[in-house]
């Protein structure tokens, strides 16, 4: 059963700023409000209040609301009109479909004198002869009773037959009275054996509502014990036959004739509520018998696994020779929440909790992989290098050149002594292998023919043409 607490009034006034001295305008209705309380000292600016479709059996706490103008009480448990004279400022009051027998307490609201439309109907007043024209000749401020607009011609007729209408009003109000009495009665014998049967109940499981075996029964045997591990499987198949017994009940409950009263109401929302506990302790055995999710295979093999339900794709980068998933994480979830785990053959990521694991198509380096996630869109990118691969610095690879096939066993030694030698440089010049420093000459360097100066001829005195003539003068 709900109770009205400050709390339930923030979060029903962000209109305001959850603030609640000030609030003007506050609805509360389908709360199962048994009580009404604390209203009046908590909300004393209040204009309009909406408590409808609860269960608010008396009128109380809302006297000092002298702002009040419109207030709704509509689908409740009120059986008398009362504590309403404070409410001064008041103009509407709506009590559609309550058990409200006693017509004459309708006096009561003679007190608010700005009161103009008043709702009795779906009440048991609202059957007794007489009943309009009472309500009309006893507030004269009235102009609207039940939808329908009071005329001049309709209240003097009412005032002159009031007397005639007031005493057949307290007749059918001691008579209804009598019959009311009568339900509680009925309804509290009800609530007694429902009660004793509860007992009995409790009895047999146990003073604490648990079932205890006997002492002297003997241990299971082993057959007991395999059939154990089958437990999950023989609830499976008596809950149908619960259920079935379930709707039984549910369809004699809702079948059965009922009075129209507080109790009646009363007595459904609690079997409405017994419904609600037993549908989540079946859920709750149903998530404990729920076997938990297999990764691996018996033979060590891993299985593919989406539990979160999550998108992804799967590419093989064969330019820089690795594999990319990119998982459609949820875009706002926190990244403390999502754990990666590569290893060769299959990389396993845990989102809230839950797994997503996948088998590669090719085994990858787990020390080498590497997991971003975009500020974008929230996917979650993994790159995996294959094995294999040498990746460079620029990120790209090369792979290793292989030579022609001699023989398998020379290129295996080759090999092993390339592994234990220790190669050293070698300055030796006898060796031709290297070239000779010493004897490293800087060659001549090549003119080209334009630029080339031809050869000095030098005369030769031995030479038969050759003159010495003093006045030239010689050649440098």
């Amino acid at each position: 059963m709900g109770r009205i607490t400050e709390d339930l009034i923030r979060r029903n006034a962000e209109h305001n700023d959850c603030v609640i001295f000030s609030l003007e305008e506050l609805s509360l209705h389908q709360q199962e409000i048994e009580r009404l309380e604390h209203i009046d000292k908590w909300c004393r600016d209040l204009k309009i209040l909406y408590l409808q479709n609860n269960l608010i059996g008396k009128i109380e706490n809302v006297s000092k609301l002298k702002k009040l103008e419109y207030l709704n009480l509509a689908l409740n448990n009120i059986e008398k009109i009362e504590n309403l004279e404070g409410c001064e400022g008041l103009t509407k009051l709506d009590l559609t479909v309550n058990f409200i027998g006693e017509l004459s307490s309708v006096k009561t609201l003679q007190c608010n004198i700005h009161l103009k439309e008043l709702f009795l109907m779906g009440n048991p007043c609202a059957d007794f002869d007489g009943y309009r024209q009472f309500v009309v000749a006893t507030l004269q401020q009235l102009k609207w009773l039940d939808g329908k607009e009071i005329e001049r011609s309709e209240r003097i007729q009412a005032l002159q037959n009031f007397p005639v209408v007031e005493q057949q009003i307290r007749e059918q109000e001691k008579a209804y009275c009598l019959r009311r009495a009568k339900d509680k009665e009925e309804a509290q014998r009800k609530l007694q054996e429902e009660e004793k049967e509860g007992q009995e109940e409790r009895s047999h499981s146990g003073f604490d509502g648990h079932v205890y075996m006997d002492t002297s029964s003997t241990l299971p045997s082993s057959e007991d014990s395999r059939d154990h591990g089958r437990a999950p499987e023989k609830q499976e198949r008596e809950c149908p036959k619960k259920k079935s017994d379930g709707s039984q009940e549910d369809l004699e409950f809702w079948n059965k004739p009922s009075l129209f009263t507080p109790e009646s109401r009363l007595e459904t929302l609690r079997h409405v509520e017994k419904q609600r506990r037993d549908q989540e302790k079946l859920s709750e055995k149903k998530k404990k018998v729920k076997a938990p999710r297999r990764l691996i295979a018996e033979d060590g093999r891993a299985l593919n696994v989406n539990e979160p339900k999550l998108d992804f794709s799967l590419k093989d980068d064969e330019k820089r020779h690795q594999i990319i998933l990119d998982l459609a994480v949820y875009r706002y979830m926190d990244t403390s929440l999502i754990d990666v785990d590569v290893q060769p053959t299959y990389v396993r990521v845990m989102v809230k909790g839950k797994p997503f694991q996948l088998v590669l198509p090719a085994e990858v380096k787990p020390d080498s992989s590497s997991a971003a996630r975009s500020q974008t869109t929230g996917h979650l990118v993994i790159c995996m290098p294959k094995v294999g691969e040498v990746i460079t610095g620029c990120g790209q690879t090369s792979k290793c050149v292989k030579s022609p096939r001699v023989s398998t066993d020379s290129s295996r030694e080759q090999t092993d002594k390339r592994g234990k030698q220790v190669e050293r440089l070698e300055v030796d010049p006898n060796k031709r292998s290297f070239p000779d420093v010493a004897n490293i000459v800087q060659e001549k360097k090549r003119v080209p023919r334009r630029v080339r100066a031809e050869p000095k001829i030098a005369p030769n005195e031995e030479d038969p043409g050759f003159e010495d003539n003093p006045e030239v003068p010689p050649l440098i």
